[in-house]
């Protein structure tokens, strides 16, 4: 049989030193995804938002045998209040596409 020589293993150089773990810093400020501007427009469509459910709420009757129709088919309930909602979720989809400032 053929003598085998054993093979030299690579060596794997390893630090030195231990690498010691970095303090975290105390004022570390992690980004918003949004910038100001962007969360100010969210405030105002979901305030626009509440407004047209606003609009739309009300009707209430104190005699169930009467149904009062003016007030529930009102252009305030049907086509304003709607339209204000929509609106409203308009403006959503604006601040969440509006990019920040950099």
């Amino acid at each position: 049989m053929a003598n085998k020589q054993p093979q030299k293993e690579k060596q794997v150089s390893a630090p030195q030193a231990k690498a010691t773990p970095q303090p975290k810093q105390q004022g570390a400020v992690i980004p918003f995804i949004f910038d100001r501007t962007n969360y100010i427009i969210m405030i105002t469509g979901v305030v626009v938002i509440l407004l047209g459910f606003l609009l739309m709420s009300g009707g209430a009757t104190t005699d169930m045998k009467v149904f009062p129709k003016e007030e529930l088919y009102s252009f305030r309930r049907i086509t304003l209040a709607p339209i204000v909602i929509m609106i409203g979720f308009g403006i959503e989809i604006v601040a969440i596409l509006k990019r920040p400032k950099i």
